[in-house]
């Protein structure tokens, strides 16, 4: 397993400054230490406006809002949620956490988002079989929106809510609109190798008023709007904290120059690898709404002189951080016994890609530093 003991530069630091020293101080001086407070609402508010919904909910991680709007639509045992296959464990985890069963869909070649023609698949195969289905989940892969004007029109095809994970595209956009704004609610995530963090972080969004009031009441405690402490209904602890909010406030005033870093280091990898035989950036050719999260590279064993392991063990030698693309969630074994429509992209993606420094906080000097290795290494 590859440890930070050695390495000087990082896939995706924070990238924090005097704005978010300033914003949190004021927080603190304010005395509101608490979980809740003004720079949350303030928060919830300017993101909400950014992505363009109504509402906007401050949680502890992108996680509890995938898990706290499936719980208040009813999701549960007996239920079959489709999901990328191609993600991180948190969106497999939130459906498991309500009893219900991820069922996976894997994802196409170029982008490695959910496949909209296996998810049609995926849904007439499971209504076929008579199971329940719904909601579906897609994930935006490393930055890059899904398809949704083909999923959004699949699921209403099917009578299915799209819970669309967006924990990794803030900032991205899908046919001109923000990510986070499409189907019935979206999450994002502010954890602190995101594009922008409040270090620990998430938020539901929603145009739909009562789902983000229950989700907001569920997440502290379910308490009831009474003197005392009242509960009708099982409540959790995942409310975002007001210092926190007021570093997500300082980081979005600064996203778009985040972005534009980030998507600078996109140009010089794709101009890096623009002559390499067999080898493709993961998203394909088009970056303009991408956020640029993390760039991630594809390699053709049968067309290319060196693989990825040989790349990320050269790297690792020079002090630079690379780490394969996700571990496709049907090979967990804590996974073992799911069922899904795979056709083996993933698994191909996730033996042959890489992906590699990206961070806002990178350096010029350091990603010479990346750039010179990969050289090395690829000669």
């Amino acid at each position: 397993m590859t440890t930070h003991t050695n390495l000087t530069v990082l896939l995706s630091a924070p990238d924090t400054g005097e704005l978010e020293q300033e914003y949190v101080l004021r927080a603190m001086q304010s005395g509101w230490v608490a979980p809740a407070g003004p720079d949350l609402t303030a928060f919830e508010e300017e993101v909400a406006q950014r992505v363009g919904v109504r509402h906007a909910v401050g949680l502890s991680s992108g996680t509890a809002a995938l898990h706290l709007a499936l719980v208040s639509w009813g999701v549960g045992a007996g239920d079959v949620v489709p999901c990328s296959t191609f993600t991180f464990a948190a969106t497999v985890n939130a459906i498991r956490y309500v009893g219900a069963e991820p069922h996976f869909v894997d994802c196409d070649e170029e982008t490695g988002n959910m496949s909209p023609a296996l998810l049609e698949q995926a849904l007439t195969e499971l209504k076929a079989a008579g199971k329940n289905v719904p909601v579906i989940v897609p994930v935006d892969m490393l930055g890059k929106c899904v398809d949704y004007t083909a999923i959004l029109n699949i699921a209403e095809a099917h009578g299915a809510r799209v819970f669309c994970d967006a924990a990794e595209s803030f900032g991205a956009t899908y046919d001109g609109k923000p990510a986070g704004s499409f189907g019935d609610a979206s999450v994002v995530s502010f954890n602190g190798n995101k594009i922008m963090t409040t270090s620990g972080g998430g938020m539901l969004l929603t145009n739909d008023g009562a789902l983000a009031a229950h989700v907001k009441k569920l997440s502290t405690q379910a308490r009831e709007p009474v003197p005392h402490y009242e509960h009708t209904e099982v409540g959790y602890n995942y409310r975002l904290s007001n210092i926190l909010a007021a570093l997500g406030r300082a980081q979005l005033a600064r996203l778009d120059e985040m972005l534009k870093r980030r998507r600078d280091w996109r140009e010089r990898y794709r101009e890096l690898f623009a002559n390499a035989p067999g080898v493709r950036i993961l998203g394909g050719a088009d970056d303009a709404g991408d956020n640029c999260w993390l760039t991630a590279i594809v390699v053709d064993p049968d067309l290319s002189a060196w693989t990825v392991q040989e790349l990320s063990a050269a790297l690792t030698e020079a002090g630079v951080e690379s780490r394969p693309v996700w571990k496709p969630m049907h090979l967990q074994p804590v996974c073992k016994g799911l069922n899904g429509v795979i056709d083996g992209t993933s698994e191909r993606l996730f033996e042959h890609g890489l992906t590699l420094p990206s961070g806002s906080a990178m350096t010029y000097d350091q990603f010479d530093q990346v750039q010179s290795a990969i050289m090395k290494a690829t000669e």
